[in-house]
């Protein structure tokens, strides 16, 4: 199994991006969906995550204008950005919980990570 994002990129502030990550592999189901994220010298922190009934959770700082959702036809996680800050500059890490069809028992798994600067 494997997680890819994508999406990343230089945005000036009050702009916009989204986040993809798509997991790949012999899955047979996934669970929660998660986004991190990281920033220079910073401990790696969650953003927002999304469950199997599309229950959703976010961290303070970005209620409002992120938005998490999935699509399970494409074990994929989106991550919408919207009225970005500087503050948001940081690796963005997507995070999930998949039951592999070799294993049937559900593992974490990260993607590799993709850059979001916030600047002007």
């Amino acid at each position: 199994v494997q997680l890819q994002a994508s999406g990343g990129g230089l945005v000036q502030p009050g702009g916009y991006l989204r986040l993809s990550c798509a997991a790949s592999g012999s899955i047979f189901s996934v669970r929660r969906l998660g986004w991190y994220r990281q920033a220079p010298g910073k401990q790696r922190e969650l953003v927002a995550s999304i469950d199997s009934g599309s229950s959703t959770t976010y961290a303070d700082s970005v209620k409002g204008r992120f938005t998490i959702a999935r699509d399970n036809a494409r074990n994929t996680v989106y991550l919408q950005m919207n009225s970005l800050k500087t503050e948001d500059t940081a690796v963005y890490y997507c995070n999930a919980d998949v039951m592999a069809a070799t294993t049937l028992t559900f593992a974490n798994y990260w993607g590799q990570g993709t850059l979001v600067t916030v600047s002007s």
